[in-house]
């Protein structure tokens, strides 16, 4: 993995031993010999990496860390401090500056190359989420994220040593809810059912591997993103830089400092959480690209989509496939009479009924203006008939609601056609139920017409359809106390 990386140091011969060091690893670097330089480097080079000394004239690298973690352009960009102090209060002070890693002169070659490629790929993962979910700026979707709506953040300790997990669980238990599994195998278990935020785990687990267990909660797309933080003896260099290759977050050494700890763990969390946010815009980001703002359907891009994908599989499996297409009677009329709120809400009620009464099975979806297709896999076009007829019964059924608090009958047409085998497509289908549609409005609105049963042959058979009749005083359509409009010439289709 290659990479954009930013070596900061007073030292120059500290500087060119970095830069041959990573250049041999394919890394793009630059360096930049104060605080200062740095910061103004970073504000025109968008680099993935950043490693700081920390003894440096000016501005030391605790303040040039702080400022890159609290620039909003440059707060995602991890940084490496790189120093021979090696003390508890050292370590913490660049945690709490914002630092993603500290590590302590000289520096083992193959831990930093390890450390580095870890802390790129786990940036280079929240790039690409951020990335997706600024699109939903772009739409002008705003997130809902609440924090004070947050649950208390789980830890999953897993250690088969009592001594050793009790002490962590104490540590940590002011903070979090922390569940404690002994077992490995369990621990994975209760891992894959989800809600952990951070999993911590004694490398020295007597009775299970625990880079074994690395492995398989990164192969699980249920932990896969899951913050793991290993527990590790000071002489477990090696097991360690395994570990980081494998995708472990983060470390702590024993002996175990209890704030450092609660620093590397809280940073942890945070990030999950950035993460699952990030991601939850994204999805929702996706969904809004599908779905009709003002039915709350699918839109007719998700339908083309998902006709195709329901033709393959009715042609793989020998099943049968049917669709609708619903339109509402005089629609027109109803936004000239009563506004287009009025229309509105028509459509989305029509919507809402639509969702009601079908199968799990079937999707609906908003075709455009006032047409909706239903979509129904197993049917075939009898059964297709039964259900378009008792949607139709179930929209004229019951008064629409005005924004006046008025009430009218709306009725709708709706043509039905079924798959036809080898050879046939979701726009041949589409047509076909237009085409239908098409008659039922011309025979006078409020009806299911089928597709015609030798168009397939060239010839053209009788229409079949299914007629409804709006209640006496209530003529189909018309709002309530309104006469219908005289109806159009046979063949016409106006709504």
């Amino acid at each position: 993995m290659s990479g954009r990386i930013l070596v900061v140091d007073d030292v120059k011969a500290n500087v060119r031993l970095l830069e041959a060091r990573l250049g041999a690893e394919y890394f793009e670097v630059r360096s930049a010999v104060s605080g200062a330089q740095a910061l103004e480097i970073l504000a025109g080079w968008p680099c993935d990496i950043v490693l700081l000394d920390v003894m440096m004239p000016g501005l030391d690298g605790f303040e040039v860390c702080r400022r890159i973690k609290t620039d909003p352009r440059s707060a995602h960009i991890p940084v490496v401090l790189i120093t021979a102090l090696d003390g508890a209060e050292d370590r913490i002070r660049g945690l709490r500056a914002g630092a993603d890693e500290f590590l302590t002169k000289p520096v083992n070659d193959v831990a930093l190359v390890a450390r580095v490629r870890n802390l790129i790929g786990l940036k280079r993962l929240s790039d690409e989420l951020r990335l997706r979910a600024q699109t939903g700026s772009q739409f002008g979707l705003a997130s809902d994220f609440d924090p004070a709506g947050e649950a208390p953040a789980c830890v999953l300790v897993v250690d088969d040593r009592p001594t050793s997990a009790e002490r962590l669980a104490a540590a940590l238990a002011r903070d979090y809810d922390v569940v404690v599994e002994p077992s490995a195998p369990q621990a994975l278990l209760g891992a894959a059912d989800g809600g952990y935020d951070t999993i911590l785990i004694n490398l020295r687990m007597a009775g299970y591997d625990a880079l074994r267990l690395v492995s398989q909660l990164r192969s699980l797309e249920r932990t896969r993103l899951v913050p793991i933080v290993l527990i590790a003896d000071a002489d477990d260099t090696a097991r360690v830089t395994r570990a980081l290759d494998l995708g472990v977050n983060d470390h702590v050494a024993r002996p175990i400092d209890k704030t450092e700890l609660l620093i590397r763990v809280r940073t942890q969390v945070s990030r999950k959480r950035a993460m699952d946010r990030l991601a939850a815009d994204v999805e929702q980001t996706l969904a809004m690209a599908v779905t009709d703002p003002l039915s709350g359907l699918r839109n007719r891009r998700y339908l083309e989509t998902h006709l195709a994908s329901e033709l393959r599989q009715a042609a793989e499996a020998g099943l049968p496939l049917a669709l609708m297409l619903v339109d509402i009677d005089h629609f027109k009329r109803i936004n000239d009479l009563h506004g287009h709120d009025a229309g509105d809400g028509v459509i989305r009620d029509v919507a809402r009924r639509l969702r009601s009464h079908t199968r799990s099975l079937d999707l609906a979806c908003r075709f455009g203006g006032e047409e909706f297709v239903m979509l129904m896999p197993e049917t075939d076009l009898d059964k297709a008939a039964g259900i378009a007829e008792r949607l139709r019964k179930v929209i004229e059924a019951e008064p629409f609601r005005l924004p006046s608090d008025d009430e009218m009958l709306v009725t709708v047409s709706i043509g039905v056609a079924s798959y036809r085998g080898t050879g046939d497509s979701g726009p041949k289908m589409l047509k076909r139920a237009d085409q239908a549609l098409y008659r039922a409005k011309g025979e006078g609105r409020n009806r299911v017409a089928l597709e015609q049963a030798g168009e397939q042959s060239g010839q053209q058979a009788e229409a079949q359809t299914r007629t409804g009749h709006a209640p006496a005083g209530r003529p189909e359509s018309a709002p309530a106390g309104e006469a219908a409009p005289a109806p159009s010439g046979r063949g016409a289709r106006t709504g």
